[in-house]
């Protein structure tokens, strides 16, 4: 097989582009140009909405969360697949400012521990594979951070009633109409995007906690 032909895997995960026919470049690049165009546009208008809707509730949850890390607070921070990747993205800029006058503040994503996760998912259930690690890892006045783009992830759930019970910050991001999250007692603030499209929940999802860690630095800022 050559090049022209493609190779064995191009063909097992394109094979739209090996069904004959000629493709027109200018056709091809016209249709990346428009549905990148559409997908901004999407993005912002899901940014737009969520502030609308959220704005207040976002400033909130920042700073009780600035008003926690000040008091020495640890971040838990846990949700499932993009979301997970969601959590371990907050975490990282916690522990590791972008900004040379942010400070490093001490955070923990609970989806890193795969020996943890696997453990408790195959001895007591996955359901409380970040139950479990609230209990080891969380103290009184700390803050527990869960994502769900549906809002019902039952492993979330399971953690934030655990984190309620220890007395930690609760900080919820869903998605949809807010799901369970959204009317669970155990949740302090739950800052929903509405939208029933998964890659842009979880990017207004993440332009939230983006927002959180500014107004997380600012006030830390102007205690010091």
């Amino acid at each position: 097989m050559n090049d022209a032909e493609g190779s064995e895997y191009d063909r097992l995960f394109y094979p739209f582009l090996f069904e004959g026919g000629k493709a027109n470049i200018e056709e091809v690049l016209a249709q990346v140009r428009h549905s990148t165009i559409e997908k901004c546009r999407e993005v912002i208008d899901l940014r737009r909405a969520t502030l609308d809707h959220s704005g207040e509730q976002i400033v909130a949850a920042g700073r009780a969360m600035a008003r926690a890390f000040a008091n020495g607070a640890t971040l838990l921070a846990f949700g499932n697949g993009g979301s997970a990747t969601d959590a371990q993205d907050m975490v990282t800029e916690l522990l590791n400012p972008p900004f040379p006058d942010w400070l490093s503040l001490p955070a923990i994503a609970l989806t890193n521990d795969i020996a943890v996760v696997t453990a408790v998912a195959n001895d007591v259930g996955f359901d409380n594979v970040f139950a479990r690690q609230v209990i080891a890892f969380g103290r009184a006045g700390d803050i527990a951070l869960g994502i769900s783009t549906s809002g019902n992830s039952s492993n979330v759930l399971v953690a934030f009633e655990q984190a309620k019970k220890q007395g930690l910050l609760t900080i919820g991001l869903a998605g949809y109409d807010g799901g369970k999250m959204m009317h669970s007692p155990a949740v302090d603030f739950c800052i929903n995007v509405p939208s029933d499209h998964i890659p842009r929940i979880q990017e207004a999802q993440a332009t939230v906690y983006h927002a959180f860690l500014g107004i997380i630095h600012i006030l830390i800022k102007k205690e010091r």
